[in-house]
């Protein structure tokens, strides 16, 4: 039976962010196709971690910065060793590399940093949303690190069919090292019913307060967009949730102005479809938006911006309406609340959306089948890849020298205590 290792950033929480639940979703890839899984992190575990154990997942806890984790995965031997972040590829890669060389290596990116990272210092320079990005911010050090992390993997998942077109064209990663596999759904999640619209009532926005984007947008609905809505919509209730919910933004908590902070949300497609409208006022970020895919599965029309628009619809209509301005947010967000045949078309839409866009039996197909392609030439591959094979020589190596002076450092360290 084939063995696929994870190598987790941080354990999964797919009940509290995106990233968590694109992680369930390729563990249930891999699972319909019969293979066996070992997910390993370093991060500690939490209350909110998936129980990866129920979907038959072997969990490991490994250590950074120790040859421990050689002997792990020269005794497990797996045949795709899968990378949760660029991050967790210059730890381990050099690792996995030495002691399991024929084994296939994938990064999954979730979205690219470096573009997130710099649409965040864009936006604090200038205030705009998604301003023309200039060479300085794109071409930095975290673009470095992370292109390079691409480079050496055998293969990389992306999950925006913007951020591919980056990479091959600014960034001239071969297609080849590629693979598109966006947030999916399973045909059973596309198939349910959802509530029509006279069951449902006001607002709802959500998302993972530990993701900056997510904060920046709470507090710019609150600030800018919420008293514009109230003004054409007296009496308008939007329910805020989120998983980490901080001290600033409890503090916006303000029952008057219909305005309320709710904090984790134990079933997020419960709440997202018994409100009439999502709003997703992103001001800078990446990849796709698991909030404006989970409102689409649940037949709700989304109210965002550009930046949270990217990649969602391709050449179809958009489940609802972008705006880049305050007022146009809360003017498209109170039509589509008031007027049922306008909800109506923004639902279809998001309904057509998820069948065409991102269904995961379709994207299942294409990666495994890319995965068989590549395991029969691996070899090859890699020889069309030498930039790759340059970068794991030199970084490789530097990064071994690295880990191996703190181990050396920690274990000194250990000793000097104990005595």
């Amino acid at each position: 039976m084939s063995q696929l290792l994870v190598i987790g950033y941080v354990w999964p929480e797919s009940l509290s962010t995106a990233a968590g639940s694109h992680m369930l979703s390729i563990l249930h890839a891999f699972i319909s196709q019969g293979w066996e899984i070992t997910f390993a992190s370093a991060a500690a575990r939490n209350e909110q971690m998936d129980d990866l154990k129920s979907h038959n997942v072997t969990c490991v806890d490994i250590v950074l910065n120790s040859s421990s984790f050689d002997k792990f995965v020269e005794q497990l031997q797996p045949s795709v060793v899968l990378f949760d972040r660029f991050m967790t590829e210059e730890q381990f890669g050099w690792r996995v590399e030495k002691s399991c060389p024929q084994a296939l290596r994938v990064l999954d990116t979730e979205d690219l940093f470096c573009l997130r990272h710099a649409r965040q210092q864009a936006f604090k320079d200038t205030g705009l949303i998604n301003p023309l990005l200039s060479p300085s911010l794109l071409f930095s050090e975290l673009a470095q690190r992370e292109v390079a992390s691409i480079l050496r993997c055998d293969l990389s998942l992306i999950v925006s069919e913007v951020e591919l077109q980056l990479l091959t064209e600014l960034f001239k990663v071969a297609p080849s090292l590629l693979q598109y596999y966006p947030l999916c759904f399973s045909p059973e999640a596309i198939a349910q019913t959802r509530p029509p619209l006279e069951d449902r009532d006001g607002f709802i926005a959500i998302g993972n307060y530990r993701h900056p984007p997510n904060w920046d947008a709470v507090r710019w609905l609150k600030e800018a967009i919420w008293p514009e809505i109230r003004l054409l919509l007296p009496g308008a209730q939007c329910r805020i949730y989120g998983a980490y919910t901080p001290p600033k933004a409890t503090a916006l908590h303000n029952p008057e102005q219909g305005f309320h902070i709710m904090g984790w949300a134990s079933d997020a497609r419960t709440v997202m479809q018994s409100a009439r409208v999502n709003l997703a006022p992103l001001r800078f970020g990446a990849g796709l938006k698991g909030k404006l895919a989970e409102a689409m599965l649940c037949g709700t029309p989304s109210i965002t911006t550009s930046i949270g628009a990217e990649g969602m619809a391709g050449n179809l209509s958009f489940a609802g309406a972008v705006s880049d301005c305050p007022f146009g947010i809360a003017s498209e967000a109170v039509a589509l609340h008031q007027d049922e045949e306008q909800w109506a078309v923004a639902q279809r839409n998001g309904y057509c959306i998820v069948r065409q866009r991102f269904d995961q039996q379709i994207h299942n197909r294409s990666l495994f089948n890319r995965i068989t392609l590549l395991q029969g030439q691996l070899d090859d591959h890699r020889l069309q890849n030498f930039t790759g094979a340059m970068l794991r020589h030199h970084q490789h190596k530097s990064t071994q020298y690295m880990s191996q002076w703190i181990e050396v450092k920690n274990r000194l360290a250990e000793q000097l205590s104990d005595n």
